[in-house]
């Protein structure tokens, strides 16, 4: 397997204005990817929103040009995208290892605050206090995505054409529930079609990767995903397991959109088909998963957990935790690793280099989307979603869906804490962990004062 990232021209591009891209060493990177899997809260917008301030704004590790390409790439794959860029990046700047290493700390401090958590939630079954904690860091979180959605539409949005895209993408994927493929698919049309001389960076490798290492990378990647499970079957022979790998192993392949789009798909094998659990219980999963550091995919390991818990108790637990975590992570290791040295070539092709110009586009009303669904489930306790029909043509026709916060049950905590962490962040330059620290201890401690006024 190729060990280095694929890159025809060693020289480094600057901008006219600034210093030069920097590439750091393999123990440098080492401590900034454990940074962004301890804080990397929020779900995708805000990964990203985090991401691109860590290696972009600060460190200058990647240019604008090659995070955006980058995103675009792997809002096209299945998984996680937030994941699959950060393990890019540590692969495009130290490898194969930097890769590895880049996806396992994005992915492995939330994993066990998610297995932590749901021990806790099986022996209490309560996690108020915990849920509390991270309400102060879902408000500071709600800073952090406003200020990245702002400069990355900046630098995304250099047309009026690019401007139509982003708002039809938005106004798609949330008043329309248009599925995100089909956005993405009409995006890239759109590009390919009318930006193809508009834009003017040209990426450094412009060959073809060898189709040699592209086979290789992919059939061992193929092999360690599915090896051990085969493995498992043989020596083992525990029926949930099984049934477990299998399950997650399809869901790694059809979340293309992120998690969101096949959340409820999930929620109702696992609840009303296969039982592994309660509606009560899937809901606290996801409510742990997207307060929690990492992927909101993550909510997986919370239900392999859940599931071999009820069949053999602990140990075997444990072992549906790991089993869901190794098929749902493993394959996006394996797009990153045999996509990700076509992502410069791709962007070298006028059309494609359009096509992924546009998805930008759209991936930025994709995250205003995202970043508007988050802040209204933050500030709100009730919501509820109203589906409006325009029109109907036979078994067809076309809604319009509208959420509708009841705003009595806005709630005051997290409305002050977003005001005190926009003033901390934008204005004072405070550092993301200490407004984090700060935010998640005011919010218990509001949070019991207001239950002792109130009785």
């Amino acid at each position: 397997m190729k060990t280095e990232p694929f890159i025809v021209d060693a020289a480094i591009p600057t901008d006219n204005n600034s210093s030069p891209f920097s590439t750091p060493t393999l123990s440098e990177a080492f401590r900034v990817w454990l940074s962004i899997g301890l804080l990397s809260f929020g779900g995708p917008a805000a990964q990203i929103a985090l991401i691109h301030r860590e290696i972009v704004d600060k460190r200058r590790w990647l240019s604008e040009p090659q995070f955006l390409n980058a995103l675009n790439f792997c809002m096209l794959l299945p998984g996680p995208e937030a994941m699959q860029l950060v393990t890019y990046a540590g692969w495009r700047l130290n490898g194969f290892a930097g890769g590895v290493i880049a996806g396992l700390l994005f992915v492995l401090p939330g994993a066990m605050v998610i297995l932590a958590l749901a021990a806790f939630y099986i022996n209490f079954g309560d996690v108020t206090l915990v849920d509390t904690f991270f309400l102060g860091i879902k408000a500071t979180v709600v800073v952090i995505v406003i200020q990245a959605l702002l400069r990355v539409s900046k630098k995304a949005l250099s047309s009026s054409l690019h401007y139509v895209i982003a708002v039809c993408a938005f106004v798609g994927i949330f008043f329309l529930n248009i599925a995100y493929p089909f956005i993405i698919l009409g995006a890239a049309i759109a590009g390919s079609l009318w930006l193809k001389n508009t834009v003017t960076y040209s990426p450094q490798a412009t060959v073809r990767p060898p189709l040699k290492n592209t086979v290789i990378t992919l059939s061992i990647g193929l092999a360690l995903w599915w090896l051990p499970i085969f493995a498992m079957d043989y020596w083992l022979d525990i029926p949930i397991l099984s049934e477990m790998a299998r399950f997650f192993s399809t869901l790694a392949v059809v979340t293309f959109g992120g998690a969101y789009s096949v959340l409820a798909y999930m929620t109702q094998d696992v609840v009303a088909i296969k039982g592994w659990l309660t509606t009560g219980e899937m809901m606290t999963g996801l409510g742990l998963a997207e307060t929690t550091p990492g992927p909101l995919i993550l909510v997986t390991e919370f239900v392999g957990f859940f599931a071999a818990y009820r069949e053999g108790g602990w140990w075997l637990g444990f072992a549906g935790a790991a089993v869901t975590l190794w098929v749902t992570f493993v394959p996006c290791f394996l797009w990153i690793f045999t996509g990700g040295p076509y992502i410069d070539w791709l962007s070298s092709q006028p059309r494609l280099r359009g096509a992924l110009s546009a998805i930008t586009a759209a991936v930025v009303g994709v995250m205003l989307s995202l970043s508007i669904w988050f802040s209204l489930h933050v500030f709100f306790q009730n919501l509820s979603q109203r589906h409006i029909r325009l029109f109907e043509w036979g078994d067809m026709g076309i809604s319009v869906s509208l959420w509708q916060p009841e705003f009595t049950s806005i709630n005051l905590i997290v409305l002050t804490l977003v005001i005190l962490g926009g003033y901390l962040l934008l204005k004072r330059q405070w550092s993301i962990v200490a407004v984090l620290g700060l935010s998640s201890s005011l919010a218990v401690l509001l949070s019991v004062a207001a239950r002792e006024i109130l009785g």
